[in-house]
């Protein structure tokens, strides 16, 4: 990770794609809305479990998700989802959103995505969303994600 207190140059932001990542920053609205359609589309039961007010805060969050998409695109740098899906886990945690709806979402905007860039920045995206998409596999492993338990198992281990 490039930081300069450390010494390390920072990310250089034209080494990529710059020109796609200021096409996502100019539809950023219209390609969450496209995403969070898309993961409804996907799995349906999203809209039941959050309802409207969970997905409006889903499409909310989906423009800071696509900002750090942008920047992952202008660099050429995957890591920029990557930290950034970091860093938002506890958060979604915390709001008891479950890790495999980011997982959907982040698929909603790989759908999104490739109307506004072309091929080779769509490869960058892809990557990016992949190391985003790994990261929440990673924190969905870990206790206290917010997903339907089995009863029978949970009566077995708890006696309940």
């Amino acid at each position: 990770m490039s930081h300069p207190a450390l010494g390390l140059p920072t990310t250089d932001m034209t080494a990529g794609f710059p020109a796609g990542a200021d096409r996502i920053r100019a539809s950023r609205a219209r390609l969450a809305a496209r995403a969070l359609e898309a993961a409804v589309e996907g799995d349906p039961t999203l809209r039941e479990r959050h309802g409207d007010t969970g997905l409006r805060h889903l499409l909310r969050d989906t423009d800071g998700y696509l900002e750090r998409i942008a920047r992952a695109v202008a660099s050429g740098s995957p890591a920029q989802v990557r930290e950034w899906a970091e860093w938002v886990a506890p958060v979604f945690r915390r709001r008891r959103v479950p890790m495999d709806d980011l997982i959907a979402l982040s698929e909603g905007l790989r759908v999104a995505l490739a109307a506004v860039l072309s091929n080779e920045e769509r490869a960058v995206a892809d990557a990016a969303l992949d190391e985003g998409i790994a990261t929440f596999r990673w924190h969905r492993g870990l206790a206290g994600d917010a997903r339907k338990r089995n009863r029978y198992l949970f009566a077995l281990y708890k006696g309940g």
